[in-house]
């Protein structure tokens, strides 16, 4: 549209400009996919000219100035309507809140997984020496037994990425008090929704910008920059090949760490949803009252009373 250059010499101008344009670049976007999206069919294979160079644009797009002003138009628009019409923030709590919970219950079995595995690979050791364990039938897979071994870190990578926002919905993480407990219930309200705004977003989209150029550097070459102008990334998409991360910490140990980036990616999209959630949920709360407190919160229900009372200490 041109608004930036147009606009842009002044940080009012700079940033009213990109807030417009965003609406522009959604809805773009959404109707020229094949701008950046063509590279899906071709994942880990050949691509041809114009699937490399919608690829670039994704890596580009993914942590640039003209994707997070499209955040924030929709956080924008969405507030405002929520604003206006609280039955549809309560909707939004909880579709968002909703969302972490399935994902955090799934991602917990990981935890069961980790250990049945690790009893497996003691017992096979210890028991039959064996030096590769396969698993599969008619077609198996087959590993060394360190390769399974530091695949156990995966595991605990999957509980710590996905299961920090169910925690978080839950209330399970430890929380130091200084003066929260002192304060009226309003006070409260008014200091989850400044923190959820003042720390939550801002780490979690530096964090996106650190992960999401750290994941793509271990799965394409030429490395990608968080320097480079979308024409520097074009021009680079001639040479553009994959290269997905295989090497391991050890020989035969587990060689599959892209996707420890790819978690760290998805982590941090989890965490700036949750955020949202936080804030709307305090919002609500703070304007409806005492009577409002955890309305529709999907808590998990322990079945004992000491753990009950252990997690509302927490």
């Amino acid at each position: 549209m041109g608004l930036v250059e147009a606009w842009g010499g002044n940080a009012a101008g700079w940033f009213f400009a990109n807030l417009i344009e965003a609406f522009y670049n959604f809805f773009y976007a959404l109707l020229h996919p094949s701008e950046w999206l063509a590279w899906l069919p071709s994942i880990n294979g050949a691509m041809e000219v114009e699937q490399k160079e919608a690829l670039m644009r994704f890596i580009y797009y993914g942590a640039s100035v003209e994707f997070f002003f499209v955040i924030l138009a929709i956080f924008l628009v969405t507030a405002i309507i929520g604003f206006i019409n609280n039955r549809f923030m309560w909707g939004c709590v909880r579709g968002l809140e909703g969302f972490a919970n399935i994902v955090g219950r799934t991602a917990a079995w990981a935890g069961l997984l980790m250990v049945l595995q690790q009893i497996v690979i003691i017992f096979m050791q210890r028991v039959f020496a064996v030096s590769e364990i396969s698993i599969g039938f008619g077609v198996t897979f087959t590993k060394d037994v360190s390769w399974w071994s530091e695949e156990l870190k995966f595991y605990n990578a999957i509980i710590v990425c996905l299961c920090a926002t169910y925690t978080f919905v839950q209330g399970g993480h430890v929380r130091v008090d200084l003066v929260y407990s002192a304060i009226s219930y309003r006070a409260k309200r008014v200091i989850d929704m400044i923190g959820s705004l003042v720390l939550m977003v801002p780490a979690a989209i530096l964090t996106w910008l650190y992960g999401w150029f750290f994941l793509w550097r271990h799965l394409v070459v030429p490395n990608p920059s968080a320097s480079d102008s979308l024409d520097r990334l074009l021009t680079k998409a001639r040479a553009l090949r994959w290269n997905i991360e295989t090497i391991g910490f050890s020989p035969n140990g587990f060689n599959a760490y892209f996707l420890f980036k790819i978690l760290l990616v998805t982590f941090t999209a989890m965490i700036l949803l949750q955020a949202v959630a936080f804030f709307f949920r305090s919002y609500l709360e703070w304007k409806e009252g005492e009577a409002s407190e955890g309305k529709y919160l999907d808590k998990d229900q322990l079945g004992d009373d000491t753990a009950e009372l252990a997690a509302n200490i927490h």
